[in-house]
């Protein structure tokens, strides 16, 4: 084969990918997504023998009650009526000091110790190993706090429980699960820490079998938060307890 068939051949494949990549990132953008079920339903009054402290349907329409690490990456918007909270963005504007999650979506004006993060999550991304959402406790600020990561399938850096104190994101799960079986369809989400135990349990849909745990006492106050590490996703109902 000569010098031109192989840059003829070269071209033809490489027009090929363009036209798969582009038909992939059309069928995604296309995608509908179910809407929530029970969107107006009441949130409990207190949860764990923890009173509600803070909720967030969105229904006003903004999100000025959340600190937003990149304010170009989320926004309120509409899912058949319902309002819901859209990270709509993969690759964020801001770049944190240490190697951990870019969207961060976190609750202005609160401290809590031991506290429950109840929330319903939808990914918005195609399946893939790391396809997430994350979940944020005991924030204490940008380089010191707890997350969970929800990812399909489980390594070292994905479906994990994570604890970030001035360094990369560490792994500190002691019962861990094969994955996050994310579909199009709503999720509902919780972590449930115990400050003073040092206690972490997380769960997904199934609210009576933790999905993962940890213990970790280095940090026993903060905000929470909602997020990705970079994905994009919905989110709703947004509840928090704790004293």
């Amino acid at each position: 084969m000569n010098l031109t068939s192989l840059l003829r051949n070269a071209l033809l494949a490489g027009c090929l990918l363009a036209v798969v990549l582009l038909t992939t990132v059309a069928r995604a953008a296309d995608r509908e997504f179910p809407a929530l079920k029970d969107a107006n339903k009441e949130p409990a009054a207190t949860l764990n023998e923890l009173p509600l402290k803070f909720f967030a349907d969105f229904e006003e329409g903004d999100a000025a009650k959340f600190q937003l690490t990149d304010t170009s990456a989320w926004k309120v918007t509409k899912q058949d009526g319902n309002s819901i909270f859209a990270l709509t963005k993969r690759k964020s504007d801001y770049n944190p000091p240490v190697r951990a999650p870019y969207n961060r979506a976190l609750v202005k004006d609160l401290d809590a110790g031991s506290v429950v993060v109840d929330v319903r999550g939808q990914s918005t991304m195609e399946p893939y190993n790391h396809r997430d959402l994350c979940l944020f406790f005991n924030y204490v600020d940008e380089s010191h706090f707890y997350y969970v990561h929800f990812g399909q399938k489980a390594d070292p850096h994905a479906n994990q429980i994570f604890i970030v104190n001035d360094a990369p994101r560490k792994m500190i799960t002691t019962d861990k699960s094969d994955g996050t079986p994310w579909t199009d369809d709503w999720h509902h989400l919780r972590v449930v820490r115990d400050a003073e135990s040092g206690k972490i349990a997380v769960y997904f849909d199934d609210m009576d079998e933790p999905h993962m745990q940890a213990s970790d006492k280095t940090f026993t106050s903060g905000t929470v938060g909602i997020g990705s590490f970079d994905d994009t996703g919905h989110f709703d109902r947004l509840a928090v307890y704790a004293e």
